[in-house]
């Protein structure tokens, strides 16, 4: 089955909840009985943000994107769910098992999601819980897993959800630190190409901070309220990604491997977000992983929590002509 699926072209942007066409990455799907989905995905060499590190290996972000497509467009072609429904994203989590498969090389890499369907805490018709669960293949090859959970609700509902109690906010960019001076760290330190790219930030007193561009064309693909998942995600991997390349011991190259987080409560756009994080690494973790927790907090509660395991770099021997199919499948 996996073979009739085409990634000739994206699917319609609004059946993925994107505003820009270049965004869209689920290209086919195909229904296998019993709530499971055979979802096609094409991910692409290069990304503005979402771009091969420097091993040249696929961010697993991307996944993470990649799924929430899956999930909002399996929700709106065969659930009926209403496009105008909002979606709101609960936990989510991914583990990469083979990051060879994930090498780009000389063409676009086609996924395909073994997706399975589960409704969780459903109530329709004004409120929709489920979550879809991922084995990913790439050319064939079995390479990770991942999953998303999510409610949508009407707007109706969504709007009692956002302002009950929340009162009137005003929108300064994320950058009401309330009289602390907070530095944007440097691409390098956080593994991007671009500095409108960077979510990390640094007071002068040593708190980690998310930034954000409201005008950021993938990050903020549409307006909305609140801080998205994958801001807050990105700001995650941002803050791992330079303590876990700044750590004495750890090796250099060290990969996202494992991830999990978990959403409490709405991030507002007025109001600053810290970062906090401590090591916590397992007797059982094999030799250079280190194992981060996350905690991102806002008006002193917590609105989000993240494990993220960063494991030591792979050895990328895969000869050439084995990095130039890693894109082939068939259209």
């Amino acid at each position: 089955m996996a073979a009739s699926l085409k990634f000739l072209q994206p699917v319609s942007r609004q059946m993925v909840h994107r505003a820009a066409v270049a965004e869209v990455f689920i290209t086919d799907a195909f229904p296998m009985g019993d709530d499971r989905y055979l979802v096609a995905a094409q991910w692409p060499r290069d990304h503005a943000l979402y771009h091969p590190d420097a091993s040249g290996l696929t961010d697993p972000l991307l996944l993470t994107e990649t799924v929430r497509q899956a999930l909002v467009y399996l929700a709106h072609e065969y659930y009926e769910i209403p496009l105008d429904y909002r979606f709101i994203g609960c936990d989510t989590d991914f583990e990469i098992t083979d990051p060879e498969a994930l090498l780009v090389g000389d063409a676009p890499l086609h996924v395909v999601l073994d997706a399975r369907w589960s409704w969780v805490d459903n109530k329709p018709p004004r409120r929709f819980g489920m979550r879809l669960e991922v084995v990913v293949t790439v050319a064939g090859r079995e390479c990770g897993r991942g999953s998303l959970r999510v409610f949508a609700v009407d707007e109706r509902r969504y709007g009692l959800l956002r302002w009950r109690g929340a009162g009137d906010r005003a929108d300064d960019g994320g950058q009401g630190n309330k009289g602390a001076v907070v530095t944007r760290m440097p691409t390098t330190a956080v593994g991007r190409l671009r500095a409108k790219d960077c979510v990390l930030g640094r007071t002068d007193t040593g708190e980690w901070r998310l930034l954000f561009d409201l005008k950021h064309a993938v990050l903020f693909d549409h307006p909305g309220d609140h801080i998205p998942l994958m801001v807050t995600l990105e700001g995650f991997r941002q803050l791992g990604h330079h303590l876990v390349g700044h750590r004495p011991g750890v090796p250099q190259g060290s990969v996202l491997s494992t991830l999990r987080m978990d959403c409490l409560a709405f991030a507002e756009l007025d109001e600053p977000v810290l970062l906090d994080v401590e090591e916590q690494n397992s007797p059982s973790d094999p030799p250079g992983t280190t194992r981060l927790h996350v905690t991102a907090l806002q008006r002193n509660s917590v609105i989000a929590t993240a494990v993220m395991v960063w494991a030591p770099p792979s050895r990328l021997d895969a000869p050439d002509d084995a990095r130039s199919l890693a894109g082939a499948g068939r259209a």
